[in-house]
């Protein structure tokens, strides 16, 4: 048996999942959950999942992992070739950081449920969305394109000569822009880290246009 992963095509935190699991060479069983018409909100997927969000990561024992952060950090503990983390502790925690940039100060402000909520509850209009999309990604991305250009070093990659978790982030974040015309030409340092990544296997397969469930 593989683990099954529980994913949605457009989701950026199942698009990190799905890059983290290429990158480790692991295989799995997909299983689509349309954000849109409410299907993470079923009473089976709930069994598995009370939060109703993808990712989750299924394992063959049927333990289910939740938070695309958490089952990462289990991937990299418990297949750790190739590393998604720098072994030295300052630099795990400095990829961590960047990381966790995205992770915890983008997303939580731009995910489906806070955008459908400033529709219904605010009745802001697409593009109103599109500018509170916009805002929150340049607080975060300016900080984090200052870090990257005054790197000591000037890796290939965020944090090294080879993609990782911070990594991981930044290119389902800025896949994610794409859908809300954020313009990029700020971040240059960011843009050229995305499209080296980008060229890579593992991330092309875990494109949200390369889903089985894609529209």
């Amino acid at each position: 048996m593989i683990p099954v992963l529980h994913s949605y095509f457009r989701s950026s935190t199942s698009f990190r999942l799905r890059a983290a699991l290429n990158l480790k060479g692991i295989e799995t069983e997909y299983r689509a959950h349309h954000l849109r018409l409410g299907e993470q909100r079923s009473p089976a997927y709930l069994k598995l999942n009370p939060q109703g969000l993808v990712p989750a990561l299924e394992l063959p024992d049927g333990t289910v992992l939740t938070q695309s952060m958490a089952i990462i950090e289990y991937l990299d503990e418990t297949v750790p070739e190739p590393p998604l983390l720098p072994e030295e502790p300052v630099a795990r925690a400095q990829a961590r950081a960047m990381a966790q940039m995205i992770a915890c100060e983008i997303h939580p402000v731009n995910n489906l449920k806070i955008l459908t909520y400033l529709k219904t509850e605010f009745g802001a209009g697409e593009e109103a969305v599109a500018v509170w999309f916009r805002h929150w990604v340049a607080e975060t991305f300016a900080p984090l394109e200052n870090l990257l250009a005054n790197r000591p070093v000037a890796h290939a990659y965020c944090c090294g000569d080879t993609p990782g978790l911070a990594d991981i982030c930044l290119v389902a974040q800025v896949t994610n822009n794409k859908r809300f015309a954020v313009d990029m030409t700020p971040y240059p340092v960011i843009s050229a880290i995305y499209e080296r990544c980008m060229e890579l296997p593992a991330f092309q397969k875990a494109a949200p246009a390369n889903q089985p469930d894609a529209e």
